[in-house]
């Protein structure tokens, strides 16, 4: 190894180090990030570590958790219970017909398999490897419960005595499921002694690991002295312009030193040299292949075939110690392409593997596509136990319509949709549509392709596949769903979706050929929607899920009136979910009571089991009944696992949901982060109604924290799009913000002005969600203006309407509204008592400090200030805890009038650590990432993750605000 002293160092340390750690190592093709690795892997073993080995592959880029089982598959049997069943822990005790372990067999190392007297796993990790690993038809655990399985997994190995070491090659063919499972165990090693992990990728190749924020270790071309001495040692005989040319073309690259003098040196000198300078220009590892390529055309055909088939099957460059998860061809007599410098014989297994991934390119590219459809068939019959693996080959060799083709894909694409794949499913399901051999079930696999590619956020392909179903109409059911999704989501339009949408279920119910039609399922079997493709009706679901979150958005009564019309009409058509949200979204006060138990059984009924655009539905029916809080842990659990596989749609909808709790339980500062992230998704993505719906969430969250200049600002951006548009949903939302935001500036006029935009004192109106949730907000308003009169009827129409029975919420606010505006000071303080006293009031913590603040004021004007210092103290603490300046002013102003004297704010600690603060200074001085990282000697992308972290805990949002957040920080730089 030459010219790599300080990365011989850097790794040295690494793998000696106590404490756990992540690395990545970034470079270039050829570089020499695998030769590191071969270091990193003998340090590791001759200090008595576990080494566990790895490489990505591209074949396998699109199957979820493909890498992460060949990364853990050596450690699973000895991690089982040991209460389990003793299956098979010897990789010989089964062979195939060849003799060669039988490694098709699923019951095979499985982590319920176990070492004798072993403590092995609990039983939460045990099950999240079971659903990854033996269970592909079972639903996939989120990203977090994985992650953490796997994290207990390595320390329970590393407690067994020995420090472990996982060393993954070619990390850029990660699939996104493994990269991000790898991503989120990196980045929790720091406290999990014996345990390191060590990666590498491609400068040149986009991967989940230019995200994960590792500490990176980047690799370089060698200086010009190295490589001439690299040169020198294996090629002393090259002539002194040979020599030359050599180092210029190869830049410095490792690979390319020690490949292109054979190039040169092997068929005439001048004619290889004119096409060395020929492709100066190109990129590096094109020219390397060209090399590659040159070896292989002078193989003979036998051999080719082999490689090619071995190439395809993703036989890693340089395989690990023991077996494989998965059996892979064996390439055999290849020692022709061994000679060549193309393989390698590894010493341990004695098995040819390809010298480098360049390789593998030029194999595939080199072959014809007979061929490669020739060599996806035998390596279909080989994965016919994988129904996934299978999936990829079949797709590739097939030509000619072939009905059992077609549905091995469709099946594999079910199991992808549940395992995280959405992207592939939908390749694997137009594939099974252009080999399906009636026009009935290519339109089918096409429509569920739209569908999948519409949940996924592919919403132009989703358009194109949906006309390709049914070419020659766009009213097709297919095709409505993917323009519907594209109108409402991108542009906001709802008054003609909802037309379109209506048009097409009524088609669809009148239909004689709709499917199902003579066999309709029970819809009272409410909670029990876990994927079935072949379910009746499903189509008319889909059209009817999408008709109802339309009317959400459009808002109005007549809109709502028809969609109810609609549902029906369709009688036992309509599903039970169907009605809950028809009911919850719509108008709680009219339809959702007897609702909020229901609710809570589907929560509480098997999630895991439904698909994530389910939950999210029956979650907003859980926001508008405000019991959302038992599931967001869920949706916190898989909102990343959403928006990583691509389905923006419903990860976008679960961070809004996620943010609407964290608002009501008083988190802010998550709600703030929670939104931002939210907001630049949907930005990115180009869905002008998310984008403008989180605009509004925040402008609620500003309004509530007393920034009423940002709050105004972004009401005025929502108001201007929404309106227009008909999106009511969201202008009651602004007028809501409008109220609150002037409540909180002591603009009592304004405040009451925007909330009778919303509804009129004493009534409701229908369909208008806000009306109930801004009950305080209009009765406080009224109450300041001399409207008291008005505000007493508003009060009495919320206990008449039933709204204590509808809500947790709305309970609280009423018994507030009925004290603030009772008629005399028995009934308010029955009813303060109710509202203070009520089983989840501590939940809505902002709405219980307003209601104390207004409990204290009323008893120190009837019974003195030291009757009211308890509800005026307890009212003062909360908004200093929430963190609303101005409800806090007006509280402590309320207990310096009743003699308590105002207590001096306690210093703000330091959360910053070090390394963190020291990024933030001198991002505050105007430097960029990238000139903060030559600094202090790290990547940009670990520098944009420390001010990720850094900026919640200075409370800020932008880099603008960095120089002030510091400023107000009075604690001494802490010593790193």
């Amino acid at each position: 190894m030459v010219g790599r002293d300080g990365e011989r160092t850097r790794l040295s340390a690494f793998v000696r180090a106590p404490d756990g750690q992540a690395l990545v190592l970034r470079g270039e093709a050829g570089v020499g990030k695998s030769t590191l690795l071969d270091l990193a892997a003998r340090l590791a073993a001759e200090d008595g570590q576990l080494v566990v080995r790895a490489t990505g592959v591209e074949a396998e880029s699109g199957l979820p958790h493909a890498g992460l089982h060949q990364l853990l598959y050596p450690l699973l049997p000895d991690a089982g219970r040991p209460d389990g069943p003793s299956g098979h822990t010897d990789p010989s005790s089964h062979t195939d017909r060849s003799g060669r372990p039988d490694q098709h067999r699923p019951d095979q190392h499985r982590p319920d398999q176990h070492r004798p007297g072993a403590p092995g796993l609990n039983a939460t990790a045990r099950a999240a490897f079971d659903a990854v690993f033996g269970r592909p038809d079972g639903p996939p655990p989120p990203v977090m419960a994985l992650g953490i399985a796997v994290l207990d997994l390595l320390s329970w190995t590393a407690s067994e005595g020995r420090p472990l070491l996982l060393v993954l090659d070619d990390g850029q063919w990660l699939d996104e499921a493994s990269a991000e499972v790898c991503g989120f165990v990196g980045r929790r090693l720091a406290g999990r002694p014996g345990v390191k992990l060590l990666v590498a990728v491609r400068a040149d190749t986009a991967s989940r690991f230019d995200t994960a924020a590792l500490p990176e270790a980047p690799v370089g071309a060698l200086a010009d002295a190295d490589a001439t001495r690299l040169l020198d040692l294996h090629h002393p005989e090259l002539g002194r312009q040979v020599r030359g040319l050599v180092l210029e073309q190869a830049g410095g690259n490792p690979l390319a030193l020690l490949e292109l003098p054979a190039h040169l040196v092997g068929g005439p000198g001048d004619r290889a040299a004119q096409d060395l300078l020929g492709l100066h220009g190109v990129p590096l590892p094109r020219r390397i292949q060209e090399v590659y390529a040159a070896r292989l055309a002078r193989l003979g055909d036998t051999v080719r075939a082999e490689l090619l088939r071995g190439a395809l099957d993703g036989a890693a460059a340089r395989p690990g110690d023991g077996p494989a998860p998965v059996a892979r061809y064996r390439m055999r007599e290849v020692d022709e392409a061994v000679a060549c410098g193309l393989l390698v014989v590894e010493p341990a297994t004695g098995e040819p593997a390809f010298r480098h991934p360049l390789v593998r390119s030029s194999v595939v590219q080199l072959a014809t596509p007979d061929q490669r459809r020739s060599a996806h068939r035998v390596l279909a019959q080989l994965h016919r136990e994988y129904p996934e693996r299978r999936a990829i080959h079949l797709a590739a060799a097939t030509v000619d319509p072939e009905e059992g083709v077609a549905a091995d894909l469709e099946a594999a694409a079910r199991s992808a949709t549940r395992r995280g794949g959405a992207r592939m499913a939908v390749s694997w399901l137009t594939r099974a549509a252009e080999l399906s051999e009636t026009r009935v079930d290519r339109s089918r696999r096409l429509g569920e392709a739209a569908y999948v590619a519409g949940q996924a956020d592919h919403l132009g392909r989703a358009r194109s596949l949906a006309l390709a179903a049914a070419p020659g109409t766009d009213e097709s059911p297919a095709a409505v769903l993917a323009d519907s999704y594209l109108a409402l989501y991108r542009e906001g339009e709802v008054r003609a979706t909802h037309r379109r949408i209506v048009a097409a279920v009524e088609r669809l119910r009148d239909s004689p050929d709709r499917p199902g039609r003579h066999d309709r399922y029970d819809r009272h079997d409410q909670f029990d929607h876990r994927h079935r493709p072949d379910r009746p009706d499903e189509v008319l679901d889909r059209l009817v899920s999408l008709l109802l979150a339309v009317s959400q958005y459009a808002g109005n009564g007549a809109t709502w009136q028809r969609t109810h019309e609609v549902l029906a009409s369709l009688g036992d058509l309509a599903t039970e979910r169907a009605w809950m949200y028809g009911s919850t979204w719509s108008d709680v006060l009219r339809h959702g009571a007897g609702w909020s138990r229901r609710v809570e059984l589907a929560a509480s009924a098997g999630l895991e089991d439904q698909d994530p655009w389910d939950v999210t539905r029956l979650a907003v029916s859980a926001y508008h009944l405000d019991v959302l809080s038992p599931l967001r842990p869920y949706l916190e659990r898989v909102v990343d696992r959403e928006l990583d596989t691509g389905a923006m749609s419903s990860g976008i909808v679960m961070l809004h949901l996620v943010l609407l709790d964290q608002l009501a339980l008083g988190q802010w500062d998550a709600a703030e982060r929670t939104g931002h992230r939210a907001l630049a998704l949907a930005t990115e993505r180009g869905h002008g109604l998310f984008a403008h719906q989180t605009r509004a969430y925040l402008a609620q969250l500003a309004a509530v924290r007393g920034r009423t200049a940002e709050a105004r600002e972004l009401q005025a951006a929502v108001d201007a799009w929404a309106r227009p548009r008909g999106v009511e949903f969201l202008t009651q939302i602004a007028d809501a913000v409008g109220a609150t935001a002037a409540l909180g500036a002591g603009d009592y006029e304004t405040a009451f002005l925007h909330a009778i935009g919303i509804t009129a004192p004493g009534a409701f109106r229908p369909y208008a969600y806000q009306a109930s949730r801004t009950l305080l907000d209009l009765v406080e308003a009224a109450l300041h203006t001399g409207r008291a009169e008005q505000a007493r009827a508003h009060a009495l129409a919320a206990r008449d309407a039933g709204l204590p029975d509808l809500s947790p919420r709305l309970a609280l606010i009423t018994h507030g509204a009925l004290a603030m505006t009772a008629e005399d000071d028995t009934k308010a303080a029955a009813h303060y008592a109710r509202a203070q006293t009520h089983p989840a009031a501590e939940r809505f913590p902002f709405e219980l400090a307003r209601i104390r603040l207004a409990h204290g004021i009323g008893i120190r004007r009837l019974h003195g200030a030291a009757a009211a210092r308890l509800p005026l103290t307890q009212a003062a603490r909360a908004f200093d805890r929430l963190g609303a300046p101005a409800w806090a002013a007006r509280a402590h102003a309320e207990l310096r009038a009743a003699g308590v004297a105002p207590r001096a704010p306690a210093p703000a600690p330091l959360p910053l650590t070090w390394q963190e603060r020291r990024v933030a200074e001198l991002a505050a001085g105007g430097l960029t990432n990238k000139e903060i990282g030559e600094q202090m000697r790290l990547s940009p992308r670990t520098v944009g993750a420390h001010l990720y972290r850094a900026f919640p805990k200075l409370g800020i949002t932008t880099r603008a605000a960095l120089r002030d957040a510091l400023t107000r920080i009075s604690d001494p730089t802490p010593t790193p």
